[in-house]
């Protein structure tokens, strides 16, 4: 026990500057179980708008949360939270399967519009074989159990979908491509059932299927891991046929095999996926049949059989290039009787900080909704206070697309006594076809601060339609406010940032397109030594300013160089060593990049 406190110390102390340094781009997400009513709806017995309202408080924590992703149980026994040809409605939703909600609605549309209007990501959580559960206690004549019996397998007190059928592989794939079809679902999501977990003394009763579709196996552990690989695999193929941007994610046992038994398997001495469920998920993202893995490491910093500071690392260098999130059991804390640490409440921040730390790690799940908004030990509060302050983009797969989308068009700005506007116009799909999907708008106090990979500077996520911000004028004698815009895809690739620079000393007698350089009458003007010339950049520039007499001599070079975006001044001195200017008419012309302007200035006796 005393090791184990120290241990917990020492990860403490180890991370303790890291934890306020947020990451730009962290998958931030819970699992909303709706089997047994974990997290919703929290009754069978809600009426539909009861049921509307948990979620949106749901959905509205989270969002406090900076929670960026939803992962919703939609499917959790061959049943439906949506209007399905398919499949009944489910038992955990209306209280009799195969009853629709009354007065109707489609909870699935319903949650996948509520959640991206907090600008998070919604994955579907499919269960693919599970059937009926032991709890159930209806069971429709439209369910797969009663239309095809055949399919099915009893073990323990649940029944099951057998996975070694074509059948079955076909049908569970046919109700994932219905949703895909129908729904703008961002990710499709399985969690750890694939072969149910074993029962001592008990074999999954498969021995049919296996003497009738061998395919050329011999030893069934293989055979079964072969039916999950080829599922798995189409699956993948199918999602990549029909949606660009639906990604794959499965959420597998925390451990592979133990390096006892394969010299690849982690460190550990617990239950085996590979062996015991017949789950490869190692060669699942080694072949690329996913886009993340979410292991669940639901064990505790020092939990002998299976560490969890042991096992991120070893997942983070088995993940193949493809993401990795941390399933975490958020549901343990304050309550477990597996081990002690559990209460300390520096368990779990000190977790998701070994995340942070551990490269390729890219974020985490938490298991389950309940156990977050219900703040346990404080967790809740940690995250909104410190270890989620500030919201954070969703991961690139550049595998997926690579491509930002083109930048923002036509950026104007106006203002007056008391507000700033900032508006533009959608652009020219990018060359694979996609338009912003979101813009962010960044607000930054002054020039100093301008940092794009700092989130506590993100002021606005804007939908794609949403082509304008209004903002409050400051008050004060703030010379100058500075924003950024950026655009964004389906995907999350972020364009290059427009650097916006509004100057509070002037008046605009018309919108300021922020895109186009600016060169600015010089003043004072008529002058006798000295005079000002303003100019304004985009973006960082290559700029030369001359000064030339009417005859287009040059007589003065006072700029020269790099330049970086936004607003500049520089001096002109008639009497300069460099190139003494006499009394007359001269013009002064700005160099940047393709573009030329000139003004005129006059110098009096």
């Amino acid at each position: 026990m005393v090791f184990r406190f120290l241990l917990l110390l020492l990860f403490t102390g180890y991370f303790l500057h890291a934890q306020d340094l947020l990451p730009k781009r962290e998958f931030r997400s819970v699992w909303i179980a709706s089997v047994s009513n974990i997290d919703w709806p929290t009754s069978k017995n809600l009426t539909p708008a009861q049921q509307r309202a948990e979620f949106i408080s749901i959905l509205d924590k989270h969002a406090l949360n900076k929670i960026n992703c939803v992962v919703v149980q939609i499917r959790p026994s061959c049943d439906a939270f949506y209007q399905s040809s398919i499949e009944p409605w489910s038992e955990w939703l209306t209280g009799t399967q195969g009853t629709p909600p009354n007065p109707f609605y489609d909870p699935l549309t319903f949650m996948i519009e509520e959640t991206h209007k907090r600008g998070m990501e919604f994955h579907a959580w499919f269960n693919p074989y599970r059937a009926v559960m032991s709890s159930s206690a209806s069971v429709h004549s439209t369910h797969v159990s009663k239309k095809h019996p055949d399919w099915v397998r009893s073990y323990g007190q649940y029944k099951w979908l057998d996975p070694g059928l074509p059948q079955v592989r076909d049908y569970s794939l046919s109700v994932i491509t219905d949703v895909i079809k129908r729904y703008d679902i961002d990710g499709v999501h399985f969690d750890d059932y694939f072969y149910p977990y074993p029962i001592a003394g008990t074999d999954f009763p498969d021995d049919s299927t296996f003497i009738r579709y061998p395919r050329g196996f011999t030893n069934k552990s293989d055979w079964r891991r072969d039916n999950i690989n080829i599922f798995l695999q189409s699956v993948y193929d199918t999602i990549r046929c029909m949606r660009k941007h639906v990604k794959f994610g499965i959420s597998p046992f925390g451990i592979w095999r133990n390096q006892s038994t394969d010299p690849l398997g982690s460190a550990t001495s617990g239950f085996q996926a590979y062996d015991q469920q017949f789950a490869d998920s190692r060669k699942w993202v080694q072949m690329g049949w996913l886009d993340y893995i979410a292991p669940q490491v639901y064990w505790n910093i020092g939990y002998a059989p299976a560490k969890y500071e042991v096992l991120v690392p070893w997942w983070a260098n088995n993940s193949f290039q493809r993401h990795l999130y941390i399933g975490m059991a958020a549901y343990k804390i304050n309550s477990s009787t597996q081990d002690t640490l559990w209460f300390n409440p520096t368990q779990m921040p000190t977790q998701l900080r070994l995340n942070r730390n551990t490269p390729n790690v890219r974020g985490q799940i938490f298991f389950s909704s309940k156990s977050i908004t219900n703040n346990p030990l404080g967790f809740q509060d940690s995250l909104r206070q410190k270890l989620f302050k500030y919201p954070a983009l969703i991961p690139e797969m550049p595998w997926l697309d690579s491509i930002a989308p083109n930048e923002p068009a036509s950026v104007s700005t106006v203002k007056d006594s008391t507000r700033i506007t900032i508006s533009w116009s959608t652009p020219p799909a990018a060359s694979d076809g996609d338009l912003p999907y979101y813009y962010l708008v960044y607000k930054f106090p002054n020039q100093d601060s301008v940092d794009f990979s700092d989130l506590k500077y993100l002021y606005k996520r804007l939908k794609s339609d949403s082509l304008k911000l209004v903002d409050s004028r400051p008050a004060g004698s703030q010379n100058e406010v500075i924003y950024g815009l950026t655009a964004l895809d389906r995907l999350h690739n972020e364009t290059d940032p427009i650097i916006i620079r509004v100057d509070l000393t002037r008046m605009d007698k018309e919108p300021v397109d922020v895109k186009q350089i600016r060169l600015y009458e010089n003043y004072p003007n008529p002058f006798y030594v000295t005079t000002t010339i303003e100019y304004y950049l985009p973006r960082p520039s290559q700029v030369k300013i001359e000064i030339v007499n009417l005859l287009g001599e040059v007589m003065q070079v006072p700029v020269n160089g790099e330049s970086a975006a936004g607003r500049h001044s520089v001096e002109i001195s008639a009497a300069s060593p460099s190139g003494p200017l006499a009394p007359g008419i001269y013009f002064y012309r700005l160099k940047a990049g393709n573009s030329m302007l000139s003004g005129k200035m006059i110098i009096l006796k």
